[in-house]
């Protein structure tokens, strides 16, 4: 049985002394910690943060360390990409899914040049190339890539510009990121406190709040913040209970988290009556090989396309799931996503970008592997036939793949079994599940400056949030690099925020 701390806030009143005084608190020390830390100290806040493990990073150090940036950044200048706030937005509407926040976009758009030189001034490196092919994880240290801004229906809405952004690092450039926002935090002035984990919020008369209880080594501690508390705890994957009732069919997965987003600061502030927006949402990275998908095709149980599989790879996850009823502890066997390649295209995936993944089944014709996969008689062999038929006029009425990947599969034919073949990297920590790997994407809601509202839509006085504890700009989609783009963004005019605000 899982025991967990009451959330219930503590009045100020009943708090008779402070262990710890400070200006402003940030609770959690990945990128959006960080870079609420650096702003507010250099706002001249005094600034603490704390974190409930040994040492900073979180998620955010684990991740692949994208970041989504655009509008005419010097590397889009440099790589021969021209692009504007106004595409930038427009894809990001379309891409974040139903409910994504307008508002939270055009502003993160307006903004994204400057923080890119923002992030540059902190130290973090990008260097002026392009890795053009679908990847979770480029080989290089690339410092520009597609994430689907080249796929329909994207393209329909927005001139394609690439704008997945990666510090100059040959493998996950997230921890080479923390090591960047960390050294600015700190050198702004922020000190750090570990294995601190906050418990409860602290409320004055009036409402607003006051500080934390958290406990450090078994024992309770109370930290007095004078202008504001910054939660930047994550979400909520590794809480089954909150999964069961927002996000049920994200249980029975591998969690892409560095295994401490609880949800504790969402329950925290949900118990002072914040609101919450999106908490049903998740993102999920299948355990497919984007360059494998995109020279074939990917299929459902009834052995039927259900999207263009040059698209992000994560808006193939999220269809497969959500709409294929893929995996989870929920579903049946009849459940199958399956990968269906020629032996051409197999072979012009560089053994790097496979990640050890092997075929599930070979065969000589369709009809063979329909037989061995076990998809309805007759299914896959007119899938294949039909994809044919389109690859060989240049063009593919279904699902719009791009003609640059559309060519006809021929003998012999390979299925993966997504579902459970061997997963790549994921965008953070990797604790085995199904071949699906999943974080939530709800959480508080916020403005612009990243005030914590209540259900009346108003601020809660001293309380912000940024990263995955906040809502963000996301609806139901999702891109990488949208979280530690707009965790950092978001985290930074919290900080802001929480320093200039006067009691």
């Amino acid at each position: 049985m899982t025991v967990r701390n009451s959330v219930t806030p503590r009045a100020a009143a009943q708090v008779s002394h402070y262990d710890i005084d400070t200006d402003v608190l940030v609770v959690g020390y990945g990128a959006a910690g960080a870079s609420a830390a650096y702003e507010a100290a250099y706002a001249g806040a005094r600034v603490l943060v704390i974190d409930r493990t040994g040492g900073p990073g979180g998620a955010s150090a684990m991740s692949g360390g994208e970041i989504y940036l655009g509008g005419g950044t010097p590397i889009q200048t440099a790589c021969g990409f021209d692009d504007t706030p106004a595409a930038m937005a427009a894809f990001l509407k379309a891409a974040l899914g139903a409910g994504a926040d307008a508002a939270k976009i055009e502003e993160y758009c307006a903004g994204s040049v400057e923080h890119f030189h923002w992030l540059v001034d902190r130290g973090v490196p990008f260097k002026p190339s392009m890795w053009d092919a679908p990847t979770w994880v480029p080989p290089t240290d690339d410092g520009l890539m597609w994430l689907g801004e080249n796929s329909w229906p994207f393209t329909e809405s927005a001139a394609p510009a690439p704008r997945g952004h990666r510090p100059t690092a040959n493998d996950f450039g997230g921890k080479l990121l923390m090591e960047c926002l960390t050294a600015a935090a700190e050198s702004a002035g922020a000190t750090a406190l570990f294995d601190t984990a906050a418990t409860t919020l602290i409320v004055d008369a009036d409402g607003a709040v006051a500080g934390v209880v958290a406990r450090q080594y078994g024992k309770e501690i109370t930290i007095r913040a004078h202008r504001g508390i910054v939660l930047t705890t994550g979400g909520f994957v590794d809480n089954d209970e909150m999964l069961a009732a927002h996000a049920p069919e994200l249980l029975g997965h591998t969690k892409v988290s560095a295994g401490t987003d609880d949800g504790s600061g969402i329950r925290m502030a949900q118990a002072l009556g914040a609101a919450v927006r999106h908490m049903s949402a998740g993102q999920v990275g299948m355990s497919l090989i984007p360059g494998l998908a995109a020279r074939g095709l990917v299929v459902n149980a009834l052995g039927r396309r259900f999207i263009n599989e040059d698209t992000y790879p994560g808006r193939i996850g999220q269809h497969a799931l959500y709409r294929q009823n893929m995996g989870g502890s929920w579903a049946g066997d009849d459940t199958a996503v399956w990968v269906i390649v020629d032996e051409t295209g197999f072979e012009d995936v560089p053994e790097p970008q496979r990640w050890g993944v092997q075929p599930t089944h070979v065969a000589e014709t369709p009809e063979e592997l329909e037989a061995l996969t076990g998809l309805p008689m007759g299914s896959l062999v007119a899938t294949i036939a039909r994809y044919n038929e389109f690859a060989t006029h240049g063009q593919d009425l279904d699902h719009h793949k791009a003609t640059r990947w559309l060519r006809p599969l021929t003998a012999p034919f390979a299925a993966i079994d997504v579902k459970a073949g061997i997963r790549p990297p994921a965008e953070a920590g990797d604790r085995r599940g199904t071949g699906a790997s999943v974080f939530t994407l709800g959480g508080l809601h916020t403005d612009l400056d990243g005030h914590v509202l209540n259900h009346d839509a108003r601020p809660i006085p001293g309380l912000y949030a940024a990263g995955r504890a906040a809502n963000g700009l996301h609806g139901f989609g999702y891109i990488s690099g949208t979280s530690l783009g707009d965790g950092t963004f978001f985290g930074r005019r919290a900080g802001t925020a929480a320093a200039r605000r006067r009691p």
